[in-house]
């Protein structure tokens, strides 16, 4: 029987499976910071809350060092 302090409703990863499901997070975005021409670093934003947000409108508005070389994405 769940007691009421148990909230992981059934997700019971351990840290193995925490990192693997970082990693599922954060490889999509570093490879799209890349392919737009900043560093992968960035991707990493994605795990602050709130600096997620305004990165995630920044870089959707921010001109693209690729497209201005020339570059196509991809």
């Amino acid at each position: 029987m769940m007691s009421e302090w148990d909230y992981s409703y059934g997700f019971h990863l351990g840290p193995i499976g925490m990192l693997i499901i970082a990693a599922m997070i954060v490889w999509p975005f570093w490879r799209i910071c890349d392919k737009a021409g900043y560093p992968g670093i960035l991707a990493l934003f994605v795990f602050i809350p709130i600096v997620n947000v305004i990165f995630l409108y920044w870089f959707a508005f921010a001109d693209w060092p690729n497209l201005h070389r020339g570059e196509r994405p991809g």
